[in-house]
């Protein structure tokens, strides 16, 4: 008989390293997709190739190989790096890129008028950027910044291919001892659905508070 309360645990702790993978890759990606997307919009050319460098680069490359370039191939330039370390870093600056173009895009959505009132109440760019355009883009922005936090959720999974002891890894681990497949991966995906979920309720809940005070922003 399997004993599986001790492998149980052993997945809740790398769902505890999933979590941290998750609230530290959605951290740096929404920093990197804010920095990236107000680069795209500069009036600066060289700021403006720098942030789509990044974003084509990072679009256009597999996951996978980001991982292991942080991981693997960084030491040789003198960058070392922990596993929690290479998979915050590959996970943040993927997705971010992602988000990079929900900035610029609902930056981009608000309206003309908006603009023109900023003009005639004699405010400065980052002033009418920080106090009338980016509260109306940020509504626009949440719904798919949750969703990119959800597919940064599951991207964690590909931290288990450097021996990182997220919950992917662990049900690997406890397939291999006890022979048993159906526990521990049935186990992980309603530990990741219930991740999803939180991150959808916290999202929708933090939407229906910005929308209550968005009238007010207004101008």
């Amino acid at each position: 008989m399997i004993n599986w309360s001790g492998y149980i645990g052993l997945i809740l702790d790398g769902a505890l390293v999933t979590i941290q993978l998750t609230l530290m890759g959605s951290a740096l990606a929404l920093v990197m997709a804010f920095l990236a997307g107000l680069g795209r919009l500069s009036r600066f050319f060289a700021v403006r190739a720098l942030a789509t460098a990044y974003i084509e680069f990072f679009r256009g490359t597999s996951i996978f190989v980001q991982l292991f370039w942080a991981y693997f191939v960084l030491p040789f330039f003198g960058i070392s790096l922990t596993p929690l370390q290479a998979g915050i870093l590959a996970l943040g600056l993927n997705v971010g890129a992602y988000g990079a173009e929900v900035v610029r895009g609902a930056i981009k959505s608000v309206g003309r008028e908006q603009y023109e009132a900023c003009t005639a109440l004699n405010l400065g760019r980052w002033q009418c950027m920080r106090h009338i355009i980016l509260p109306q883009a940020l509504l626009v922005m949440l719904p798919t910044f949750g969703n990119n936090a959800i597919e940064l959720l599951k991207a964690t999974a590909v931290v288990s291919l450097i021996s990182l002891t997220d919950m992917t890894f662990q049900a690997q681990v406890v397939r291999a001892q006890t022979g048993n497949t159906l526990v521990p991966f049935t186990t992980i995906l309603l530990l990741y659905f219930a991740m999803a979920c939180v991150i959808s309720w916290g999202v929708r809940g933090l939407e229906r508070r910005m929308a209550r005070g968005l009238d007010g922003v207004r101008v």
